[in-house]
């Protein structure tokens, strides 16, 4: 486990507050995470709520997941794992053991001692924060919430949320926060398909309303993963996440301006950054892309962009990167249409075929893929389109409908162009190469290649 745990953090408890009440609640709540008997709930069993659910099941806990979707709850309770990072070999044996269950029925909660959140918090339209998936959960919560639990909100949301909108809803009924419940905000960091990196490995940034709750949040984490980082506060660990995806969104937005401007220009803006990382210090490198994709860079930067308004500050930035990537699945419509003139065709009429359109290589993923935003631009503009995927066999598609996946291979020789937007290990891309028309290759995914066919990002 953590080596890092705090030093007697019942002392320090004892030392912020003098409530013997408070000092008994948090003692007795963290025997039960040190002995293993708390019971341990999950609320969202999503690309984040799962694998948590899983790691504190694999060192010992009863773990119950709560999801309002009766298709993941049965597959859970079958042992069949519905999340790519966390197969059915390691779920289901958990399963049987009784170590891990799922239900939709909160009610659960009046026997819970402590309980993640791991709701959506996407953005609406207007690119404000909607909360309703963490306001229906705090909801359900606060009716069976009970004194010696510890909630911990893991949705990525903007600084405050946790203080300002989950506080009041949990401290009822005489229940006082860092007394007789504990309150923590920990961002959930996850990065589906990453082999290197997961659940267990990526480091915990937990802060609470209370140093009681921040204390009992870290020594929770502790049990189950390698590393914790606890912080002064919730606002604290909330702006950690915003930061972190908003640092790598304007950076991206960066990178595909100057492929926007390399491209004007006749420059291969992949061999630019590549010169360019070789310097030791003072350059990390960043690579264009037809547009971001999945459920944190294209969405968290907006939470804070939205909160800064409300204190007065313009998030300058944060528009400009959120504008420059938004543009990009224009830009590869552009590229498709001119290397289609280069061939005497018209975008109207003419056969693309997509290669990838999960929003990264590797994962099944479609959350704000620029696939699909490249796919409905292509539709408004005439063109047919189909698609390759191993990883998502159906798709539904803005002013297409629903589509198969068809044979890569096959569907390169008979478009009139194909479009590279995800790079999937697993494709053919020398036989691409030499049986596709021409190749628009979003992604580098052709860089060992030189054939005359392809028009590179």
């Amino acid at each position: 486990m953590n080596s890092a745990l705090m030093d007697n953090p019942v002392n320090t408890m004892e030392e912020t507050d003098g409530n013997s009440g408070s000092q008994n609640a948090a003692e007795r709540l963290r025997e039960k995470i040190a002995n293993r008997t708390a019971r341990v709930g999950v609320v969202g069993l999503g690309y984040v709520g799962l694998p948590l659910a899983v790691e504190f099941a694999r060192v010992g806990y009863h773990v119950t997941g709560i999801d309002l979707q009766q298709s993941k709850v049965d597959s859970i309770n079958r042992g069949e794992s519905y999340i790519q990072d966390v197969p059915t070999s390691v779920m289901e044996p958990l399963v049987k053991a009784g170590r891990l269950n799922a239900t939709t029925d909160f009610s659960v909660i009046s026997e819970l001692d402590t309980i993640n959140i791991c709701v959506p918090t996407p953005l609406r339209k207007t690119k404000d924060p909607d909360m309703s998936y963490i306001v229906s959960a705090c909801q359900e919560i606060a009716q069976y919430i009970h004194a010696g639990t510890l909630t911990i909100l893991e949705s990525t949301t903007y600084p405050g949320t946790t203080d300002e909108l989950v506080l009041p809803m949990l401290e009822r009924d005489g229940l006082k926060v860092g007394e007789d419940f504990f309150l923590c905000f920990s961002p959930e960091r996850v990065d589906p398909g990453n082999p290197k990196f997961q659940t267990y490995n990526i480091p915990k940034v937990v802060g609470g309303i209370t140093p009681a709750c921040t204390a009992l949040g870290k020594h929770f984490y502790s049990q189950a993963l390698e590393t914790v980082v606890p912080v002064e506060g919730t606002r604290v660990a909330e702006m950690v996440k915003l930061l972190e995806n908003t640092f790598r969104m304007i950076n991206i937005g960066l990178v595909n301006e100057m492929a926007l401007m390399c491209g004007r220009m006749g420059i291969n803006v992949w061999e630019v950054i590549e010169a360019a990382a070789t310097k030791p210090f003072g350059f990390m490198p960043f690579y264009p892309g037809p547009g971001l994709g999945g459920h944190c860079i294209p969405v968290d930067p907006f939470y804070l962009s939205w909160k800064s308004k409300q204190s007065g500050i313009e998030a300058r930035f944060i528009e400009l990167a959120g504008y420059i990537n938004g543009q990009m699945p224009h830009f590869v419509v552009e590229k498709v249409q001119n290397a289609l003139n280069d061939q005497t065709k018209a975008l109207k009429g003419s056969h693309v075929h997509v290669l990838g359109v999960a929003y990264k290589r590797d994962i099944d993923d479609v959350r704000e893929s620029p696939a699909l935003d490249i796919l409905h631009l292509l539709l408004q503009k005439g063109a047919r389109v189909s698609y390759s995927d191993p990883f998502v066999p159906s798709l539904r598609v803005e002013g297409g409908g629903a589509l198969e996946s068809q044979d890569p291979v096959e569907l390169a020789e008979a478009a009139d162009c194909v479009v590279i937007i995800t790079d999937h290990t697993g494709f053919d891309y020398r036989t691409v190469v030499e049986r596709a028309k021409v190749i628009v290759d979003t992604r580098n995914a052709l860089k060992r290649y030189t054939a005359g066919n392809i028009v590179r990002l």
